[in-house]
């Protein structure tokens, strides 16, 4: 287990927003209740345990139905083990739970209202199956009014690197509550934080010898724009460590993954896609969510 966090909060204490954490039973949800548990703990807030039962949309009574019943069992049970797993973790730490009558992407986005943040694992099956396929984890994140952190790798709770990757994209527009929550983790775990800005396009690729030779200019306009885009959270949190990486003749995507190869946690803004029949995830943030090798968090522009 890590260290855990370097500022003081008092835990579970009063009526606060909780840290939401999906589970289906799975080895990938249970690492998530570690890392939303140790969230939890960090921020002096409660964490729910939310298990996505459709099955009760249809049927209430189990007196006559032995699958409903064994179905309603093995929920409680899987619900059950996140919560001990939760508490043996950080002892201190409020934690409820419920099973919830919908299926899972609905039922988080529901909780997304009452939380301050909806965890979820990168992997699992029943309700959260096919998370890196884009089918219920890319829905969350893109629907969801508070962050959605979507955790990778078995050990991702132990943030042994005390990294933190901000990326900034387009001209640093609606970054602002992605900065806000990257340097809070950033203060609460005594991490360095590393903020990426990059700008390329088929224009630049096509322009080659003479985009090279303006290369400067382009990297002083990123770094003016990653400048701009912290500027407020710099002024809120003096304490954290702050790189700025402006990455001129780079596809944002790849500059992001490949800063975040050792990172604890890839922060990003939800750039939405608004249209008639859905709300889409840019392309930047799906290309982070199915390949980084860290935690991805995924947060709503205001």
């Amino acid at each position: 287990m890590s260290d855990g966090p370097a500022s003081a909060h008092a835990v579970g204490s009063g009526v606060a927003t909780p840290v939401v954490v999906g589970v289906d039973g799975s080895m990938a949800a249970l690492h998530a209740v570690d890392w939303a548990v140790d969230e939890a703990a960090a921020r002096g807030r409660p964490l729910r345990v939310v298990h996505a039962s459709p099955w009760d949309r249809y049927e209430t009574d189990a007196t006559d139905n032995p699958e409903l019943a064994q179905a309603r069992t093995a929920a409680a049970e899987l619900v059950g083990e996140a919560v001990r797993r939760a508490v043996a973790r950080r002892p201190g730490v409020e934690v409820g739970s419920e099973p919830v009558a919908a299926d899972a992407a609905t039922a988080l986005v529901a909780e997304a209202h009452r939380a301050c943040l909806v965890v979820v694992g990168s992997r699992g099956h029943g309700g959260f199956a096919g998370m890196l396929l884009g089918s219920i984890g890319l829905q969350v994140a893109a629907r969801a009014v508070c962050p959605v952190v979507v955790v990778r790798g078995g050990d991702a709770a132990e943030r042994r690197h005390r990294r933190i990757v901000l990326g900034i994209g387009g001209h640093g527009e609606a970054d602002g509550p992605a900065a806000a929550f990257a340097f809070a983790e950033a203060a609460d775990w005594q991490a360095r934080l590393e903020v990426v800005h990059a700008r390329h396009s088929e224009l630049d690729r096509l322009l080659g010898a003479v985009h090279r030779a303006h290369r400067g200019d382009a990297a002083a306009e990123a770094r003016r724009v990653l400048e701009e885009a912290v500027a407020e959270a710099v002024a809120a949190h003096p304490e954290v460590r702050v790189a700025l990486h402006p990455v001129p003749d780079r596809a944002a995507h790849a500059a992001l993954l490949a800063a975040a190869v050792d990172a604890d946690l890839l922060v990003v803004g939800s750039h939405r896609r608004r249209r008639p029949t859905s709300l889409h995830l840019g392309p930047v943030d799906h290309a982070v969510l199915h390949h980084a090798h860290c935690p991805v968090a995924v947060v709503p522009a205001r």
